[in-house]
C-alpha cells in the first residue's frame, strides 16, 4: 500500500538534539537553582545531563520523554518549586532554546507536499513549544498536524498520536510512516502499524533503531530517496 503521509519527530529527527536540549539544560538548571552551578550541576545527573560536557547520557529522561516526566525526576530536588511552576518553567525554557535544523527543512518539506504526502509532527515535548520550534524555522504551516504530550492524544511510545492523525487525514494507518531518532518513535510506529523509519540525528544509534525500524537512515534528507 502506497505511502500517503508521514509522521515527524521533534527534537533529534527534524531538529538536531544536542543543539537544542543541551542548551536548554544549562539554561533551565542555571535558572531554577538560583544560578547556582554547583547546586545545577547535582541536580542535573538527576535528568541524565552533565553541566560540565554539556552532554547527556543516553539513558537521560530529557531524550524521549514528557516535560511531565522530567518534572518528576526533578520535583524531589526541587522542593521549593511547586510542580506545576516547574512544568511551567520547562515549557518556557524550552521555547527559547536554539533550533539547528537536521537538513534545510523548507525545502524538503515542499518536496514531501509535492508528491501528495500530508505532514504532521509526534512529540512528547509540549505542544506550544513545539509550535514556536516550527514557526522559529518558517515551517508550521507546511504541517498537517501538531500533537504534544498535552494535546489529549497521550505520549509515546503509546499510539495516540499517531492514531489520531491517521484519523485526521482519514487514512489507513499503514499508509502513513512513523520517522524518529529514538525506540519511543519506532514503537509507537509499530503499535499504531505504521511503517517506521529512524534516523541518527538524536542520540540513539543504529543497532538501538534498527529493531523496530524498516529502515534507519542518516537523517530526514534521505526520506525522497527511500520512498
Amino acid at each position: 500500500m502506497p505511502v500517503a503521509a508521514i509522521l515527524f519527530d521533534k527534537d533529534g529527527t527534524l531538529f538536531e538534539f544536542g543543539a537544542t536540549w543541551e542548551s536548554w539544560a544549562r539554561a533551565f538548571l542555571l535558572r531554577v537553582t538560583g544560578n547556582d552551578p554547583a547546586r545545577a550541576s547535582r541536580i542535573g545527573l538527576r535528568i541524565g545531563f552533565d553541566m560540565t560536557t554539556a552532554t547527556f547520557r543516553p539513558d537521560s529522561v530529557v531524550i524521549a520523554g514528557t516535560p511531565a516526566e522530567i518534572v518528576a525526576a526533578l520535583a524531589p530536588n526541587l522542593p521549593e518549586i511547586a510542580p506545576s511552576d516547574l512544568l511551567d518553567r520547562i515549557n518556557e525554557e524550552a521555547e527559547l532554546a536554539p533550533q539547528k535544523q537536521a537538513v534545510p527543512l523548507a525545502g524538503l518539506l515542499d518536496d514531501l507536499r509535492a508528491r501528495g504526502l500530508g505532514l504532521g509532527v509526534a512529540t512528547n515535548d509540549a505542544e506550544a513549544p513545539a509550535r514556536a520550534h516550527l514557526a522559529g524555522a518558517g515551517v508550521l504551516e507546511r504541517f498537517d498536524f501538531v500533537a504534544g504530550f498535552d494535546s489529549g492524544y497521550g505520549a509515546k511510545p503509546q499510539p495516540g498520536q499517531l492514531l489520531a492523525f491517521a484519523r485526521l487525514l482519514d487514512l489507513a494507518p499503514e499508509r502513513v510512516v512513523m520517522v524518529g531518532d529514538s525506540t519511543h518513535d519506532l514503537l509507537a510506529g509499530r503499535a499504531a502499524g505504521m511503517k517506521t523509519v529512524g534516523v541518527l540525528t538524536g542520540l540513539a544509534r543504529e543497532p538501538d533503531l534498527a529493531p523496530h525500524a524498516d529502515v534507519v537512515l542518516p537523517d530526514i534528507g534521505y526520506l525522497p530517496d527511500w520512498l
